[in-house]
């Protein structure tokens, strides 16, 4: 039985809701070691310049404080606000949380497509635009984020060595 409009949009909510919370759910359930390390997906760019091109391009430093932090949604998450220290082991921590959310987005944006198994043309491209603006700035964010901890992190290690 087809869908009317206004229930594909009640589905669609319930789907997104359910989708999101299960992802981040599976991702926080991840051990640290499997974002210790940088995959294709997460490897930061040489057009990133450590950060620089987010801050000219889209201005992030503007922006980026009033995106919702979920992190420590479920017990025992990471809050990613704010530093937990300024040590090393807490700035790699730190970085580490930004490749398990930067993961956690991705994986919500691949399901993107499957909206258009029953909804109207129309309405899954509502849902595609929907998912990229609310994961892309997301990403963005850890990315940037990461970017200028790991020139931290570097600069401590040259000043050390």
């Amino acid at each position: 039985m087809p869908l009317t409009d206004g229930w594909a949009v009640v589905v669609d909510c319930i789907v997104w809701a359910v989708w999101s919370t299960g992802v981040g759910y599976v991702m926080h359930r991840r051990p640290v070691s499997a974002f210790d390390h940088d995959t294709f997906w997460t490897r930061l760019r040489s057009f990133e310049a450590d950060g620089r091109f987010w801050e000219r391009t889209v201005r992030i430093k503007r922006w980026k404080h009033r995106l919702p932090e979920a992190g420590d949604f479920f017990d025992g998450g990471f809050d990613k606000k704010r530093l937990h220290g300024d040590d090393p082991a807490a700035l790699e921590r730190f970085v580490v949380e930004t490749r398990r959310a930067e993961v956690t987005h991705w994986v919500v944006l691949a399901a993107a497509p499957a909206f258009v198994l029953w909804n109207p043309w129309w309405l899954a491209l509502v849902m595609a635009t929907f998912a990229v603006v609310a994961n892309v700035p997301c990403l963005i964010t850890q990315r940037y984020n990461r970017a200028r901890l790991m020139r931290i992190l570097a600069r401590r290690a040259r000043r050390s060595a």
